[in-house]
């Protein structure tokens, strides 16, 4: 490998381990922001609508930097259809599904990323998955149960439609992660993300004004914006980028693997924060689902399109 590319492999590692830790500290936040009366509608439309502006600007930046390469018709259908799947629908059924379990079967159900993302590399890209990938996939759907089973002894059926929500929505990201690496050769990370992200807010907008006055977003304490601001930089633009630039130097699997990182950040903070219940066996099935992520092999890391460049940055 050459000093370039090592080089190139240190940034993204750098990016999507970065990346993965803000992007998951939103659970935090959203759990905050329910406690001022917003659902994961108004918590999605705040976000979407304060870090809009940011991605707006990244987009005029690549602009004007040349990067002009033009979009064809099947592309511009695949930035619509990730901006959909990747930040509108992932992003409001992870916060829907936070209304229903705590922060820790959130992280845990967000650990199995890295497995979809070798599914969907088998089913849509035609790799093969070694014995020891299934082996691990299966350790890891097994802890996942290991916990729910104990979740819904203590918090009741809730756990189960909470559960679900999430699980869709780590799937949902799974594909926008999967689904990246074609674009991101064609025009780069960072405008792949501007455009994407605009989509994702227009998606965002529209549904909020389908369901309700968005006169409701001018008229909420004054902690839910500070809240929601700090979400769409630090949780929402800061992050998204980072794992773009991820994506493009490491592979959407490699990619998925750091995002592991993130939930682990989380382990304690749910019950430092806002003081929910860790036990023993939501620590061990923690440990048994990490275990088996790392299993995976670098190898199925690249199951899926790897852009041939990094970026520009």
């Amino acid at each position: 490998m050459s000093v370039p590319g090592t080089q190139a492999r240190r940034v993204g590692l750098l990016l999507g381990a970065t990346g993965a830790v803000l992007f998951s500290a939103k659970a935090i936040l959203a759990k905050f922001q329910f406690r001022y009366g917003l659902d994961a509608l108004d918590v999605m439309a705040l976000r979407m609508a304060l870090s809009l502006p940011l991605f707006l600007g990244l987009g005029l930046r690549e602009h004007l930097r040349g990067n002009r390469t033009p979009l064809r018709r099947r592309e511009w259908g695949q930035v619509l259809m990730l901006g959909v799947l990747g930040y509108y629908l992932s992003s409001l059924l992870d916060f829907w599904g936070l209304q229903y379990v705590p922060v820790s079967m959130e992280r845990l159900i967000l650990f199995l990323n890295p497995t979809f993302v070798l599914l969907i590399g088998l089913v849509a890209f035609g790799r093969t998955v070694s014995r020891h990938e299934w082996i691990a996939m299966a350790v890891s759907y097994a802890g996942v149960a290991l916990v729910f089973a104990e979740n819904l002894h203590l918090e009741g059926t809730n756990i189960v439609r909470g559960s679900l929500l999430v699980l869709v929505a780590a799937f949902s990201y799974a594909l926008y992660l999967s689904m990246s690496g074609q674009l991101i050769r064609r025009i780069g990370s960072l405008r792949l993300v501007a455009y994407a992200m605009t989509v994702s807010t227009a998606a965002t907008a529209l549904h909020y004004a389908l369901v309700r006055e968005p006169e409701r977003l001018l008229a909420l304490p004054a902690g839910a914006y500070g809240l929601a601001l700090v979400n769409a930089v630090l949780c929402t633009f800061l992050p998204v980028t980072f794992t773009m630039g991820a994506v493009a130097r490491l592979g959407a699997g490699t990619a998925a693997q750091l995002s592991a990182l993130g939930p682990v950040s989380l382990v304690f903070l749910g019950g430092w924060l806002l003081h929910e219940r860790i036990t023993a066996l939501q620590l061990l099935g923690t440990v048994v689902v990490l275990g088996a992520v790392l299993l995976l092999t670098r190898a199925g890391a690249n199951s899926v399109p790897i852009a041939s460049a990094a970026p520009r940055s």
